[in-house]
């Protein structure tokens, strides 16, 4: 059972990092394509993914587990088929949509499978190996996406396709299906507010993506991040309202839940700007191939796994809190390393090197702890909601990342160019600090769930306290 898990949290983790490693050899095959256009295939994934993860995890705590987990890796698996077919920049930003739907169902729900078959004392070190399995498709990542890129753009995505074909016949056989504590069946989720949260971050995007071209305070930029705003603002309230909202609120209410979820989103924004940064800036500024930028991302990345699954003795002794705000701290330290040395004639082992191990020290200190101090905030019957929720604040937080960082670094002529991105380098940077600030109220003692949240009968409604 183990098996298939990892092998499709480690092949939709593994896409991530390898199409960000191929992204300026997708925009020389068709045509040289700006990176603004080249952005919605990193953020149209994303914001899909993000809007999708809670109606889908909604949808597995109530219909099983396993069959939302074998539907979502057949989807993935097929829409991969398309990104490697598509002739254009359009049609595989749309592929990339139809891949973030069978995403949306896999990832919660791979978890709470996992969840599932595991004793309640031991969940937290359940997913942290869960959380790990990330942290070795992030060491992988780089240095496939280089091989492949090489090969081919195109292959990044055909890399999918056998390997989810073995993880679904796998799944058939030896998922199991356990009985579904305090699953009902219900209404579907508000889908309505699904297409509000996807309209909000899609315009908020857009908006940052787009703001060097239109100008900062020009009205379309101005209309957009209002549209944004209110489109938000709707969907909280709707949110309050609606029998089966997107978002729980009363789950945001448990300390601990909702301090590990602001997290992660904020480091998100870091991590996801961090790895385009880098991936550009050897690329386009250094004139590295993609296998050789591959290669000098990769150090970082390959830090993730042994940390992640070393570093359970040091949260039971200081807390998850301690841990993770050293994790932001030192992930905040390397990438203003690189806004201090990184030059067009810098060394590689003396500037982008150590910011590298910096980061990918902090990564692995924490994502996989954070993410597991969620989960254990959470009551069973809404493992799969919970985790969807997080998920989804990392993948809006991925969005914001890309987002920022294309906006910030706009079209700079050479000169301009190192100074460009300092100043992405300072944005990413504040996002892990804030992080940082976010990591804060886990240090005190975590609370248990709230009773009421456990309860079986019912869905969780805003009256809940």
């Amino acid at each position: 059972m183990f098996a298939t898990v990892v092998a499709a949290v480690f092949m939709s983790n593994l896409d991530l990092f390898i199409v960000n490693v191929a992204l300026p050899a997708i925009g020389r095959s068709f045509g040289g394509s700006d990176l603004g256009s080249l952005s919605w295939v990193l953020n149209g994934y994303a914001i899909v993914f993000a809007a999708l993860l809670v109606v889908d995890g909604r949808v597995a705590d109530g219909s099983g587990h396993k069959p939302v987990f074998l539907t979502g890796l057949a989807v993935f698996t097929l829409a991969s088929i398309g990104c490697a077919l598509a002739p254009d920049v359009g049609t595989l930003v749309a592929a990339r949509l139809v891949q973030a739907v069978g995403a949306a169902l896999l990832m919660p729900t791979s978890l709470a499978l996992l969840l599932d078959t595991t004793a309640p004392e031991k969940r937290a070190g359940a997913v942290r190996a869960w959380a790990s399995i990330g942290g070795i498709a992030a060491g992988l990542g780089p240095v496939a996406g280089g091989l492949l890129a090489e090969a081919g753009w195109r292959w990044v995505f055909i890399v999918n396709v056998p390997v989810g074909i073995a993880a679904f016949a796998l799944g058939v056989k030896v998922l199991p299906t356990p009985p579904r504590a305090g699953a009902e069946k219900g209404p579907l989720p508000d889908l309505f507010g699904a297409a509000l949260l996807t309209g909000s971050i899609a315009v908020l995007a857009l908006a940052l993506v787009k703001a060097p071209d239109w100008g900062w305070t020009n009205a379309a930029t101005l209309g957009a991040l209002a549209a944004a705003v209110l489109l938000a603002i709707w969907f909280v309230l709707r949110s309050a309202r609606h029998p089966v909202p997107i978002v729980e609120l009363p789950l945001l209410r448990v300390p601990a839940f909702a301090s590990a979820a602001a997290a992660l989103t904020l480091f998100t924004v870091a991590f996801a700007g961090m790895l385009l940064g880098a991936v550009l800036w050897c690329q386009g500024v250094r004139g590295y191939s993609a296998l050789r930028t591959g290669l000098a991302i990769a150090p970082g990345p390959l830090l993730v796994p042994p940390v992640a699954l070393r570093i359970g003795p040091a949260v039971a002794r200081f807390g998850a809190g301690r841990i993770a705000l050293a994790g932001t701290v030192l992930f905040a330290a390397g990438i203003l390393w690189w806004a201090a040395t990184l030059d067009t004639g810098s060394a590689y082992a003396t500037s982008l090197l150590p910011g590298m191990m910096l980061t990918g020290l902090g990564v692995g200190m924490t994502l996989p702890v954070l993410t597991g101090a969620s989960a254990a905030a959470l009551p069973p019957a809404r493992f799969a909601t919970g985790s969807a929720i997080t998920s989804m604040g990392r993948q809006i937080g991925a969005v914001l990342g890309v987002a920022i960082l294309v906006g910030i670094l706009g079209t700079p002529t050479p000169a301009d160019t190192v100074a460009a991105f300092q100043h992405g380098w300072y944005a990413v940077a504040a996002a892990s600090l804030l992080a940082a600030c976010a990591t804060i109220p886990l240090i005190r003692k975590p609370q248990p769930p709230a009773a009421k949240l456990a309860q079986p009968a019912r869905a969780v409604t805003v009256g809940d306290a």
